[in-house]
């Protein structure tokens, strides 16, 4: 049994939604896309592990490119040829996986990696 092929959303409807659930991707040439800046080889492979580990649990692989301080991740579902709730989803869980800070939630015990030692840092947050 082969399963119903999704529907692709509109472009506005794509932009209107990352404008006001993540504003720091955008829809560019079919996909949507983030850059994600690092500050370091270290940083980037970090990135390129958590985005991975988040594809292949959600059996959703989006494409990578990566250079020495930062990773662009593209997302779009193959099979509908377009963008789907797939796309969106995966984007939101790494949009809160590689952007957390724990010490800015107020509420957690965990520090979070200090902001002042350039030895310790590895993403650029927005």
């Amino acid at each position: 049994m082969s399963a119903e092929r999704e529907k692709p959303m509109a472009e506005p409807e794509v932009n209107a939604w990352l404008a006001t659930s993540l504003p720091n991707w955008r829809l560019e040439d079919g996909w949507i896309r983030r850059t994600y800046k690092t500050n370091g080889w270290k940083g980037t492979l970090m990135v390129i592990n958590t985005v991975g580990h988040l594809a292949e649990a959600a059996w959703h692989h989006p494409d990578i490119t990566a250079s020495y301080a930062w990773v662009e991740v593209r997302l779009m579902t193959h099979s509908a040829k377009g963008i789907t709730d797939k796309d969106l989803a995966l984007a939101r869980k790494i949009e809160d996986v590689v952007m957390w800070q724990p010490a800015k939630e107020g509420t957690s015990s965990l520090e979070g990696t200090p902001a002042g030692d350039l030895r310790f840092a590895y993403v650029k947050y927005d």
